[in-house]
């Protein structure tokens, strides 16, 4: 039997080879944008604010904190710079790989946050852009049950809004991600946590969205270019390419990856219309 491709995991390491060839780190997080011109120069500039502005809103004093979905181990690495203790939970092997040379000194979980478990208490749980790929009752209920006395629970990430719930009418990417934003405020006014800091900070991120479009429009014009040398040159070879290429990719995906490539329909604009993003503080009640 034939083994299924992985391609999420060759995404990831083509996406963190490239960010860190062009920044000098392996962040695939969205940046802060405030005063930057967005241009792919400034990406770790960016990157390295909306990391100072999660900092913030950590204890004082060195503690311990669990980093859950901890990415490539970047951010681990500086919490540990800063004297904090770290662990850190993450799903995907290959993840995990870049975690523990990142950060060598974090104890590194190799599973999902579903199936963590512990005997040790932390002074924080950091969900940061890694709450959207947990079911929110787990997330909230098992980061609660992790806390030390006084703990608290940071959640840095991107949520629905209604505007993504409306009827879609055409083939069109939604950009964005993670869970509805009233059922996260439901669920988590069913929880004896009160929210002791709240931010949107959605505007200042949007811009993420259109470097990526960007780059990806580079992309799409050289492929354009090639399929103009081939349609005036090889118009044979074009033909023999094109019937290749829909025999091998459905015409919707077709049509998504052209709109990619081509067009700019997934912009900042289209990220705020639909998405929320949040930096929330939580702390149980007393």
């Amino acid at each position: 039997m034939s083994k299924k491709l992985d391609t999420q995991s060759i995404g990831l390491d083509v996406g963190l080879s490239f960010v860190k060839w062009l920044t000098g780190a392996e962040n695939l997080h969205y940046g802060l944008w405030d005063g930057l011109d967005v241009r792919a120069e400034n990406l770790g500039t960016a990157q390295s604010a909306y990391t100072d502005k999660l900092f913030e809103l950590l204890p004082a004093e060195p503690c311990r904190i669990l980093d859950i979905g901890g990415g490539a181990g970047e951010t681990a690495k500086k919490l540990i710079a800063l004297g904090h203790q770290v662990d850190i939970v993450i799903p995907a092997p290959f993840l995990a790989d870049r975690c523990r040379a990142n950060a060598p000194t974090a104890k590194v979980h190799e599973m999902p946050f579903e199936d963590f478990e512990t005997d040790a208490r932390f002074d924080i749980c950091l969900f940061s852009e890694s709450f959207q790929y947990i079911p929110v009752d787990i997330a909230l209920d098992k980061a609660t049950a992790f806390l030390a006395e006084d703990g608290a629970i940071i959640v840095s990430d991107c949520f629905r809004t209604e505007a993504y719930m409306a009827p879609k009418t055409a083939v069109r990417p939604i950009v964005g991600g993670g869970h509805i934003i009233t059922r996260f405020r439901r669920l988590l006014g069913e929880r004896p946590l009160d929210v002791v800091f709240e931010e949107d900070i959605t505007e200042s991120v949007a811009p993420s969205i259109d470097l990526e479009q960007g780059l990806f429009n580079v992309f799409g014009h050289g492929m354009t270019r090639v399929d103009d040398e081939l349609t005036a040159k090889k118009p044979k070879a074009r033909w023999l390419v094109n019937k290749v290429l829909k025999a091998a990719i459905k015409s919707r995906a077709r049509t998504r990856l052209y709109q990619r490539l081509t067009e700019q329909s997934r912009n900042s604009q289209v990220f705020m219309d639909h998405n929320q993003y949040l930096m929330v503080k939580l702390q149980v009640r007393k």
